[in-house]
C-alpha cells in the first residue's frame, strides 16, 4: 500500500477536518459583512460561534438574529449542516454529483463518520442517509413554514422554517426568534403544540442515528432488530417519557417555569424540555429559573445525550445502557455483562466506563474553572460545563458573563464533545497502538 495509506487514521482525519471547518467558519464570521452592524464581531465571538455551530452545540455569546446579517446567518446554517451530518457526508454530496468514485480512504472516513462498524455497502448507506436527511429536513421546513406563514409572511416564514428545521434535526439549538425577544429561544411558543412537537420530532429523529434508521426501515420487526438498535430505541423511549415525568414533578409548581401554565401546556413543555435536553439546546422554559432538582436532573439528561452515529452528542444512550448493565451484573455477582441473550465484550464495557469517567471529570473540572474565574454560582457553572461537553447548548444565561479563560475552556469542551473524547484520544494519542510485549505480575488492592 502507499505510505500515506499505511498510516491513514480516520479518527485523526475527522478531528482535523472539524478543526479546519471551525477555523474557516471563524474567518467568515469575522468579516464585517457577517454582522448587522457591518463591523467585525471580534475574534473570540467569531471563534466561539463557529465552534458552537460546527459542533452543533447552541451556546452563544450573542443573539443569532440581532448580531448576524443574512450572510452571517447563512454561514451559521451551513456550519450547522456540516457539523450535524459530518464533513464526510457533506463532501460525499460533491463526489456523488460529479459521479466520482469513493476510494478506500474515503469509505473508511464515511464508516467512521456514520459510526458504522464495517465498510460493507457504506457508499449505498451514505447515499440513503443523505436522501433521508433531505426528506426529513424538507418535511420539517414545510410544517414550520405553514405554521409561520399566517403570522410572518411568506419570505420570513420560509427562512424561519428552513433554519429551525435544520437546527432541530442537527440538534444545534440555534434560533432566529431574536426579533421577538433577543435570547428568548422558543419560549414565545410555549403554548404552540405545532411548533414544539414538530421540533421535538426532528430532534428525536436526528438523535437516533442513521444506522438505526436504516435497520428499522428495512427490518420492521422487533425480534429481528440488532441488540444495538433495540437498546437505542429502549433508552430513547425511557429517557424521553421518564424525563418528561420527572421534569413535570420537579417544576409543576414553579411559577417561573411550568407553574403558571395550564395542565396540557405543562405536559407539553415538560415533554419538550425532556427532548431538547438530549443535546438539542432549544429553551422552551427559562433554564436559570429551574429548581435545583430540575437543574440536577437536566444535567443528567444532557450528559447522556443521543445515540452514536447521530447528530447528537453526550455519552450516548447505549454507552449509558452498557454502564447500567455492568453495574447490575456486578451487583448480582456476575462477571459477564449480558443483554437479549448476548454477551457484551469486556473491551466495550471498559470503553464505556472510560468515556463516562472522563466526561464526568471534565464536566466537574470545567465547573470549577468557570466558577473560580467568573461571577457565577457552582450550579450555573456546572450547567454550562455539562452543556458544552455534551454539545447541548442550554444555559442559565451565564455564557456572555464568563471570563475569557472560561470561554476558551467552553470552546475546547464543545470541540471535544462533538468530535468525541474517544475519537480524539485514538486519533492523536494512539494512532498505531500495539500489544505490550510483557506483563507485570498482579497485585492485590483494597477496593471499597
Amino acid at each position: 500500500m502507499p505510505k500515506f495509506r499505511r498510516y491513514f487514521n480516520p479518527n485523526l482525519m475527522i478531528s482535523l477536518a472539524f478543526l479546519s471547518i471551525i477555523l474557516l467558519g471563524t474567518l467568515l464570521l469575522l468579516l464585517p459583512a457577517a454582522s448587522r452592524s457591518h463591523t467585525s464581531c471580534g475574534f473570540l465571538t467569531a471563534l466561539f460561534t463557529a465552534t458552537s455551530t460546527t459542533c452543533v452545540t447552541g451556546l452563544s455569546l450573542v443573539d443569532t438574529y440581532t448580531q448576524w446579517s443574512g450572510f452571517g446567518q447563512i454561514v451559521i446554517l451551513c456550519l450547522i449542516q456540516i457539523g450535524g451530518l459530518g464533513f464526510m457526508s457533506v463532501a460525499s454530496i460533491l463526489i456523488f454529483l460529479f459521479r466520482g468514485r469513493v476510494g478506500l480512504s474515503g469509505q473508511m472516513l464515511m464508516a467512521q463518520s456514520l459510526g458504522a462498524s464495517g465498510m460493507k455497502d457504506i457508499v449505498q448507506l451514505q447515499k440513503w442517509m443523505l436522501r433521508a436527511c433531505l426528506a426529513v429536513e424538507s418535511a420539517g421546513t414545510l410544517l414550520l413554514t405553514f405554521r409561520f406563514l399566517p403570522v410572518y409572511g411568506f419570505v420570513r416564514a420560509v427562512r424561519l422554517g428552513l433554519f429551525h428545521a435544520v437546527s432541530a434535526f442537527c440538534n444545534a439549538g440555534f434560533d432566529l426568534f431574536g426579533f421577538l425577544e433577543p435570547g428568548s429561544s422558543v419560549m414565545h411558543f410555549q403554548h404552540d403544540p405545532w411548533v414544539l412537537l414538530t421540533l421535538s420530532v426532528l430532534i428525536i429523529l436526528g438523535s437516533l442515528g442513521f444506522l438505526v434508521w436504516d435497520e428499522v426501515l428495512k427490518v420492521r420487526r422487533w425480534r429481528k432488530l440488532s441488540v444495538y438498535t433495540k437498546l437505542v430505541l429502549i433508552m430513547t423511549f425511557v429517557l424521553t417519557v421518564g424525563g418528561c415525568l420527572l421534569i413535570y414533578l420537579c417544576e409543576y409548581d414553579n411559577a417561573l417555569t411550568l407553574g403558571a401554565m395550564s395542565g396540557p401546556d405543562k405536559w407539553l413543555n415538560a415533554f419538550f424540555q425532556s427532548v431538547t435536553l438530549r443535546t438539542a439546546g432549544f429553551a422552551g422554559i427559562s433554564q436559570k429559573n429551574l429548581t435545583e432538582c430540575g437543574k440536577a436532573f437536566s444535567m443528567i439528561l444532557m450528559l447522556i445525550g443521543g445515540s452514536s452515529g447521530s447528530t447528537a452528542g453526550g455519552l450516548k444512550t447505549v454507552t449509558m445502557m452498557v454502564i447500567l448493565l455492568f453495574l447490575w451484573s456486578r451487583m448480582r455477582g456476575k462477571t459477564v455483562v449480558t443483554v437479549f441473550h448476548r454477551s457484551i465484550p469486556a473491551g466495550l464495557v471498559l470503553n464505556a466506563l472510560s468515556i463516562f469517567g472522563l466526561m464526568i471529570s471534565l464536566a466537574f473540572l470545567g465547573a470549577m474553572v468557570i466558577t473560580a474565574t467568573s461571577p457565577v454560582s457552582l450550579t450555573e457553572a456546572a450547567y454550562e460545563s455539562v452543556s458544552a461537553i455534551a454539545t447541548v447548548g442550554l444555559s442559565c444565561d451565564v455564557t456572555s458573563r464568563m471570563s475569557v479563560p472560561a470561554k476558551l475552556l467552553i470552546i475546547l469542551y464543545m470541540y471535544f464533545g462533538r468530535v468525541g473524547v474517544l475519537t480524539i484520544s485514538l486519533g492523536f494519542l494512539h494512532p498505531h497502538a500495539a500489544e505490550p510485549r510483557y506483563r507485570y505480575a498482579d497485585t492485590s488492592l483494597l477496593i471499597g
